[in-house]
């Protein structure tokens, strides 16, 4: 393992993260608030920290000590102007260490302006920011101070597309190239490059991100939402995050209009950000033909009208604020986001636990969003039919394929180890967590609200409820769920196996 390169490339991303807190620093000077110092204390400290990490990193002591292995690895040289690679061990360390050291310093706003005093509530707050989470420990959100506001959205932002897929076009400026990083940080079973060069790849997810941001800035304010609320809300819409600056979340604003533009830029970035290259490139067949994206659209198609028959009458007057409600919770859920347009904890059973079912599935891979992705369900679905279709045909070679591409062994044997992984870590956040004496209802959905990054739950975690109550050890299990989630599980178990540190040893 390289740490050399491990603490530079943690020493750049507290930089760039210093950097992010320049913009949340100019709205608490814009609105004359007091937060204004505590944002100009963590960019010096961010920025401090950052460079003495990346100088440390970049040390020849450090690749000396690790030339002398048998690692056949190149080391950067700043005389030489040689570029390191990443290896798969070096890209789990980062991804893992990364999210930890962005999420703590990146807390330390919310407790030196004393809008959050305690560190386990600012950490947790910071967790589900960046994670995409949405949950929060705040229970008056329209007395916090704009600064605060903007950073925790601004964190879905950052982290929906991921802080550190940003920083792998910066490495060949920090003598680092690898694609390792990339296929470690990014979300799904199946990693591809759009374009030759892994940074041209990324400016084509950031260029699409920024143009959905754009677009759905305008749209808020035309309906009237203010500037401010616009931004905050775009950015926990196309981040699939959910933290909302009203306690009542986008319920608040009353509006037909603004409940459809969130819902379909809540779909638009649980879409898989590929199809968007593919369809500039008219490749329109490809769309059309994507296995996931059709799963994806048709089981929206079905949950929303199930649950419109389901709620009508029974708490809506007509069918189209039924429908109106069913769409957009039936986007906030399966994108992820965890928005709420109404409190959707006193509907009827059966569409809750429609919403319940959404919360595992999630959206689609290489999308902002989380859940275990539509992709894997797919090709789950397929596997299953196969060992159905073996046993009544024993002797038949039934490979399994997503679209035209047969997938491998390997791939189908990661696959279900992860649904089984994920389904396993549910049960046990679920059990841990109700050892806070709350009903069963409540432990499930917050166990999988945390893991898959959705944010309400039911019941004592309800959409019109927030995590304050929850001791602090049980913060601790959530913010670990949150992170375990976002890193898909195998990041994080990967880096704790004890083989990966003997070798190193």
């Amino acid at each position: 393992m390289n740490f050399g390169i491990i603490v530079k490339v943690l020493g750049s991303l507290l930089i760039i993260e210093g950097i992010c807190m320049v913009l949340p620093f100019a709205v608490s000077i814009l609105y004359g608030e007091h937060d204004w110092l505590a944002f100009l204390i963590c960019i010096v400290l961010n920025t401090v920290v950052g460079y003495l990490m990346y100088h440390f990193g970049n040390s020849s002591i450090w690749f000396k000590s690790r030339n002398t292995s048998n690692d056949n690895v190149k080391h950067y040289d700043d005389k030489n102007n040689k570029k390191s690679v990443i290896k798969i061990k070096d890209a789990l360390a980062i991804v893992s260490f990364g999210w930890i050291l962005v999420c703590l310093f990146g807390c330390l706003p919310f407790m030196i302006s004393g809008s959050i005093p305690y560190f386990t509530d600012a950490f947790f707050e910071m967790v589900s920011g960046f994670t995409t989470t949405g949950a929060t420990i705040l229970n008056d959100l329209e007395v916090i101070p704009h600064g605060v506001l903007f950073w925790r959205s601004f964190s879905h932002w950052i982290g929906g597309m991921g802080i550190l897929v940003f920083t792998v076009a910066l490495l060949p400026a920090l003598g680092v190239g690898s694609f390792q990083l990339y296929k470690a940080e990014s979300p799904g079973p199946i990693t591809e490059k759009l374009v030759p060069k892994i940074k041209d790849t990324v400016k084509v997810l950031y260029v699409t991100y920024i143009i959905m941001t754009v677009a759905e800035i305008i749209l808020l304010i035309i309906g009237k939402m203010p500037l401010f609320d616009s931004v905050v809300h775009t950015f926990g819409t196309v981040g699939t995050g959910g933290l909302s600056i009203k306690n009542i979340s986008i319920a608040a604003y009353n509006s037909t209009y603004i409940n459809l533009v969130i819902a379909v830029f809540m779909l638009l970035a649980s879409t898989n950000f590929s199809l968007y290259y593919a369809l500039c490139k008219r490749r329109w067949k490809e769309v059309l033909k994507d296995q996931e994206l059709r799963f994806h659209y048709g089981i929206i198609l079905v949950s929303v009208i199930l649950i419109a028959l389901n709620i009508n009458a029974k708490i809506f007057p007509n069918i189209w604020k039924s429908l109106e409600h069913a769409f957009f919770q039936v986007s906030s859920i399966i994108s992820t986001t965890g928005y709420t347009s109404v409190d959707f904890d006193q509907w009827p059973t059966f569409s809750k636990l429609i919403l319940f079912f959404l919360m595992f599935i999630g959206g689609c891979a290489g999308s902002t969003a989380g859940g275990m992705k539509a992709v894997r369900i797919v090709i789950l679905a397929k596997l299953v039919n196969r060992e159905i279709q073996k046993v009544i045909h024993p002797r038949a070679v039934m490979p399994v394929k997503l679209g035209d591409r047969a997938l491998s062994t390997d791939t189908l044997l990661s696959i279900s180890s992860f649904v089984f992984l994920y389904i396993l870590t549910f049960i046990l956040g679920t059990l841990v967590l109700a050892l806070e004496d709350i009903s069963f209802p409540s432990a499930a959905s917050a166990s999988i609200a945390m893991l898959s990054n959705v944010g309400p739950g039911f019941e004592f975690v309800g959409p019109m409820r927030n995590y304050s109550e929850f001791s602090a050890f049980s913060k601790w299990i959530m913010s670990l769920l949150m992170l375990l989630g976002r890193l898909e599980l195998f990041t994080i178990i990967a880096l704790l196996n004890q083989k990966l540190w003997k070798d190193e040893m």
